[in-house]
């Protein structure tokens, strides 16, 4: 064993337990520290680890979505938070999508009951804490809520001022409050799809609704804070204010849907989509928001469908804060001015669930190796999991939090039609992890597999 053979890792959510159960893989000594149930951030409320608090979605399981591709690769690597998704999932059409209470539950106890991991209730507010002092590296997986006492820490560590933005969390309905006189079933080009709840608008109700989303009493933002929205999590009624038809050609896209009420195919379609396997909630898909939350109220119930829509739990707005991950992190993801602090997931510029435990993932994985003084290539730049790496070090005027996508890996080396070009993309990328895998199967193995 190397001198890495004792690494805290700051935050329990995907990243830190994705990296931590790496390390443990490797005999590695973890220490975990997590603030809850001690103290929570503004958008958190489980006290377990691993809480989903955006969506409860893993997004797209279908083999020629990037996603998808990036969570086979993770398979592939014995990833824990897939483990879990898929033992905790519930319907979600060609998504995964999980129950995320037990989804947490899941993550938790696989953590307390490894003998390599310690677990420990307790917030960290300073990268300089005695805490860490005695540790041989620290992991920062405090995720994209961390605190602002541990965020003023991270920003003088790497000398730049705060990056941060905004994303919105979508209200949670009660099944039994849902009118299903009116809203239906099926998920897009698929009518006896029963993952999904739909809720038509014709062209007077759709205007009605956007106008009022525009019009609709926000919450308040600090003073000192400049809003950045990433546009996978773009609040409705920002997307609402850029264009008569912005909703209506997004989130609300009626194409693939009959309405039964009428025979015909919508102005516009608000989706609801199950939050557990007995569908008594549903999210209400694309519609982040910052409204206060007695417009939701007003907002919301003119949707056909939810006139008596019950909150379980309104939309809100939390702070997100990441690095300039090219500017400050090394290609092992460590700061350059302190290197043996490794940062993971969504802090590091990465964004989306699955992203952010692809990036613990590697993190652990990484640091496993060198534990072990094992030689580890990266993963190719034509795979998912190597164009998210290549991200974090491709340097750019304005450095924005990404979403797996096949953009960031090379261009094809060869002309093919639009619609073809996903699947082409696909494939080369899983046969380009393949390759990888195989040349690196004895490492991982020995390491961590």
């Amino acid at each position: 064993m190397s001198e890495l053979s004792n690494i805290a890792i700051i935050g329990g959510g995907l990243a830190g337990c994705e990296c931590a159960r790496k390390l443990s893989r490797a005999g590695v000594a973890v220490t975990i520290f997590e603030m809850k149930p001690e103290k929570y951030s503004p958008a958190h409320s489980y006290e377990g680890l691993a809480e989903l608090v955006c969506s409860n979605s893993f997004r797209s399981d279908q083999p020629d979505a990037a996603v998808g591709v990036l969570k086979q690769e993770m398979r592939e690597l014995d990833s824990l938070v897939l483990e879990a998704a898929e033992a905790t999932h519930v319907p979600a059409g060609k998504a995964l999508a999980v129950n995320r209470e037990l989804f947490s539950d899941y993550i938790t106890k696989a953590i307390n009951e490894d003998e390599n991991i310690t677990l420990v209730h307790k917030e960290i507010t300073s990268l300089e804490a005695e805490e860490l002092a005695d540790f041989d590296a620290v992991v920062l997986a405090a995720g994209p809520l961390a605190s602002d006492a541990l965020s003023e820490s991270l920003a003088k560590a790497v000398d730049a001022t705060h990056l941060y933005f905004y994303d919105a969390i979508a209200p949670i309905i009660a099944a039994d409050s849902i009118n299903m006189d009116i809203a239906f079933w099926g998920s897009r080009y698929n009518p006896d799809d029963d993952d999904y709840l739909n809720c038509a608008l014709n062209e007077e109700e759709y205007h009605a609704l956007r106008e009022a989303l525009i019009a609709g009493e926000k919450a308040p933002t600090k003073d000192f804070e400049k809003e950045i929205h990433f546009e996978g999590c773009m609040p409705i009624e920002a997307l609402a204010e850029r264009g008569e038809m912005t909703l209506a050609f997004g989130s609300f896209k009626p194409v693939g849907f009959t309405d039964p009420r009428t025979g015909e195919r919508p102005f516009a379609l608000v989706q609801l989509r199950t939050e557990n396997l007995n569908k008594s909630m549903f999210n209400l898909v694309g519609c982040q928001t910052k409204l206060k939350y007695k417009e939701q109220d007003r907002i919301f119930r003119m949707i056909p469908g939810l006139e008596n829509a019950e909150f379980i739990r309104y939309g809100s707005v939390h702070r997100n804060t990441y690095v300039n991950a090219p500017k400050t992190l090394t290609n092992e993801l460590a700061l350059k001015t302190h290197p043996k602090i490794y940062l993971a997931g969504q802090i590091t510029g990465v964004e989306g669930y699955v992203e952010s435990a692809a990036c613990g993932l590697w993190v652990g994985t990484l640091l496993a190796a060198k534990a072990k003084q094992l030689p580890l290539a990266e993963p190719p730049a034509e795979s998912c999991l190597g164009g998210l790496l290549t991200h974090l070090r491709t340097e750019q005027k304005n450095f924005q939090p990404a979403n797996v996508q096949f953009g960031l890996t090379p261009a094809l080396n060869r002309k093919a039609r639009k619609k073809d070009r996903k699947a082409l993309y696909a494939q080369r990328a899983r046969e380009a992890f393949t390759a990888w895998f195989e040349e690196q199967k004895k490492t991982l193995e020995d390491c961590c597999l």
